[in-house]
């Protein structure tokens, strides 16, 4: 398989509201992250990809099929919705048992799948108390296990981390990392950047229903280094430093940011980490530490859509 979806100049109005406009991008094989602020395209791209919207224009493949009316590719998936409205009354584990059974699995098959899909999330304990007692980390990881329940190819999953705690926000990210390990694929949307980057370098940018980029977080950052690169150093003699750092022509500016650590900016990111390790060594300079904020999601998002 050489694309898990492709979409090709994909638009969607909503009558004189545009969702999606001209939405181009290439998912490829494992995890990628769909990452865009609030009200970009994300959540209208993925009903778009289930089937329960048709595009406007343009064309969209999934699973290499078209996903508009095709019940056999939606037994393929399974997705995980932004809304954490559930059916408050149900236990967890009927939640997933009823919605296994309306895909028609037997009842035996369908408890056994519940409680292994529950497990897997992280659950067992609380499979049978009623989703009304559960935080919103507990219901994000009920809407994964019944994503799960069936077996699917491919998990799109709709900020799926959205209102979860810290622990609820590692098992949730555990158990979508341990899926694409066993051969499955994933789309998932988040706005919040540093999420994504934590289990995957695959990305697809999407800002007003447009995809602005797209491929490995770090193959885009490379693409945009004409903007000053920032470098993070952290060390005993920052003056020194400062002034070695400073007789370098692709240097743009060097601050203080606190008493040990120095802020650097670059036009040639690569130049400047050839060549850093060279004048520590020259100066006998103390280098404790070296790190990139712009080597982030969130420093790509801010320089394609600044």
């Amino acid at each position: 398989m050489t694309a898990i979806a492709e979409a090709v100049g994909v638009t969607k109005w909503y009558g004189e509201v545009l969702g999606l406009n001209g939405f181009t991008a290439f998912v490829e094989p494992g995890i990628t992250g769909l990452v865009g602020p609030n009200g970009a395209g994300k959540s209208t791209l993925f009903k778009l990809l289930i089937g329960q919207l048709r595009a406007s224009g343009g064309e969209l493949r999934l699973l290499g099929e078209d996903p508009w009316n095709n019940v056999g590719l939606k037994r393929r998936i399974g997705y995980c919705p932004e809304s954490n409205q559930l059916y408050g009354w149900l236990t967890a584990q009927r939640f997933v048992e009823l919605l296994l059974k309306l895909d028609g699995i037997g009842a035996a098959e369908a408890q056994k799948a519940a409680e292994e899909s529950l497990a897997f999330v992280g659950l067992t304990a609380a499979k049978d108390r009623p989703l009304r007692t559960y935080s919103r980390g507990m219901r994000q990881r009920a809407k994964l296990a019944q994503a799960l329940a069936h077996g699917p190819e491919l998990l799109i999953l709709d900020e799926p981390l959205s209102g979860a705690d810290p622990m609820a926000r590692v098992q949730i990210l555990r158990a979508i990392s341990e899926f694409a390990n066993r051969g499955g694929h994933v789309i998932m949307s988040t706005h919040v950047l540093y999420e994504v980057e934590r289990i995957t370098s695959n990305i697809v940018l999407i800002h007003n229903g447009k995809a602005i980029a797209s491929g490995n977080l770090h193959a885009i950052r490379a693409l945009i280094d004409e903007h000053p690169h920032a470098v993070r150093l952290v060390t005993s003699q920052p003056r020194e430093l400062a002034q070695a750092l400073a007789a370098w022509d692709h240097v743009v500016s060097v601050e203080f940011v606190d008493a040990g650590t120095l802020l650097v900016r670059t036009r040639k990111p690569d130049a400047f980490y050839r060549d850093l390790p060279g004048v520590v060594v020259d100066r006998n300079l103390d280098v404790r530490g070296v790190e990139s904020p712009d080597d982030s999601l969130d420093a790509v998002f801010r320089y394609l859509v600044g």
